[in-house]
């Protein structure tokens, strides 16, 4: 079995990893960074604070919708490689024109007229961006890595991620907005330097037309993937999963206010908690599994999952105290008697989750061929996605409706369940496939 350790020091490799978690860094420095200047600095009004957020998250997830398709046919049909350092170039012009557009609102030059349809287009770039290299990060690396190095080659890149979206969430909070627009650029010229390192990746096929319309193509990639049995068991679950994602990630800065009582720094440590949660379970599956791709221990991983939501649900619930005048501060919060306990068992909720999803991405790149290893890894993108805007718009219409917060983490549990369901499924396709 090959360890991370291992992995990490092998070209191969290690370009890679660091080329997507640059790419995941700068994604989520910039997004957060405008987001928390437009609403601190330029509006003063919780009805903008909510429309801001929205648009910004439904601007960067509506690309994966239009795109998916035609990026994992791309992919297939193209050199990976080529087409990875054509994204970080295109990265460079992009950050360029949204650190203008920043810097420009940061001066009070032409705010609503250009400064701010400037971030926003570039933040639809990046969507776009993204969305292309989203399919090739999992998807070259069975041409690169051998069949016992995919699931902790998977691991460490859906761990990067994670690490990166909160290196990006906490910097947007520390860096001043003159030190982002230059941070941005910056990053994106050393993303293409490392990827200049990444080994060529020829197509896998002879196929050579792409379909450019994005209807058509998403109908073929919704076929594509749900013709095939362990793709369509993978895709489902980790959709599901996602759904979980994206509602407790809706709830986290709601539930730290109002059940909690805790200001935004508190929130900020849940979700320190759970991205290093999901980087711990994400490397540690691979141990567990010995390097063997598998579903067997992902229905298992999922319960836990869903156990462990209905003690944080109960945890919520026991949590009946009153700041002193203020919301809880960080250490104020951290020094009450379940505070820790919250923590520990959020953190656990995420661990349990890492392990359940990363050997099911390794699916989607290992259980088809080569040549359709990047279209099956888009139509999870693309499936995902519609999956996430569903989860966050249900927690949105819930909490319209007065369902306490506490209450709406049951709907998490519920998704645990179908999500259990769909694995134990994959599990007995897989064994079918052995016998």
């Amino acid at each position: 079995m090959t360890t991370s350790i291992d992995l990490m020091r092998r070209r191969r490799f290690a370009p890679l990893f660091v080329t997507q978690l640059l790419n995941a860094l700068n994604d989520n420095l910039y997004k957060n960074a405008m987001v928390l200047f437009i609403v601190y600095q330029l509006y003063d009004s919780p009805e903008m604070e909510t429309l801001i957020s929205g648009v910004a998250t439904a601007l960067f997830v509506l690309p994966f919708v239009l795109f998916s398709a035609t990026a994992g046919q791309l992919a297939d049909m193209r050199n990976k490689t080529t087409i990875i350092r054509w994204i970080k170039f295109a990265e460079i012009i992009i950050m360029s024109a949204g650190a203008l557009g920043l810097a420009m609102a940061a001066r009070g030059f032409e705010v609503e007229t250009l400064a701010i349809p400037l971030m926003f287009a570039a933040l639809f770039a990046m969507g776009v961006h993204s969305t292309f290299f989203g399919p090739i990060k999992y998807a070259i690396l069975p041409q690169h890595l051998e069949d016992g190095e995919v699931l902790a080659g998977t691991g460490l890149v859906e761990a990067g991620t994670y690490v990166a979206i909160l290196s990006g969430m906490i910097l947007s909070a520390v860096l001043t907005v003159d030190q982002s627009t230059v941070a941005v650029v910056l990053i994106a010229v050393v993303g293409y330097a490392v990827c200049r390192a990444v080994p060529p990746a020829p197509a896998q096929t002879d196929e050579v037309k792409v379909d450019w319309n994005p209807i058509r193509a998403s109908r073929s990639l919704i076929a594509f993937s749900m013709g095939h049995l362990e793709l369509r068991y993978s895709v489902l679950a980790i959709s599901y999963f996602w759904a979980i994602a994206a509602i407790l990630g809706v709830q986290f800065f709601p539930l730290a206010k109002n059940v909690l009582l805790a200001d935004k720094q508190v929130a900020m440590v849940m979700l320190v908690a759970f991205s290093a949660g999901i980087a711990i379970g994400s490397v540690a599956i691979n141990a567990l599994l010995k390097g063997q791709i598998s579903a067997r221990h992902s229905p298992v991983s999922v319960m836990v999952m869903g156990a462990l939501l209905i003690a944080f649900y109960f945890e919520c619930r026991m949590w009946d105290l009153t700041p002193q005048g203020e919301l809880f501060t960080v250490s104020e919060f951290l020094a009450q008697p379940l505070a820790l306990l919250l923590v520990a068992t959020l953190l656990l909720i995420a661990v349990a989750g890492g392990m359940f999803v990363v050997p099911l991405y390794a699916f989607l790149t290992t259980r088809v061929d080569k040549s359709e290893a990047s279209r099956s890894v888009a139509a999870n993108n693309f499936i995902s996605s519609i999956f996430m805007a569903v989860g966050a718009g249900v927690a949105g219409v819930l909490g319209f409706f007065g369902i306490p917060l506490a209450e709406q983490l049951l709907l998490s549990l519920a998704l645990c369940l179908v999500s259990a369901h769909l694995a134990r499924k994959l599990y007995a396709a897989e064994q079918q496939r052995v016998l």
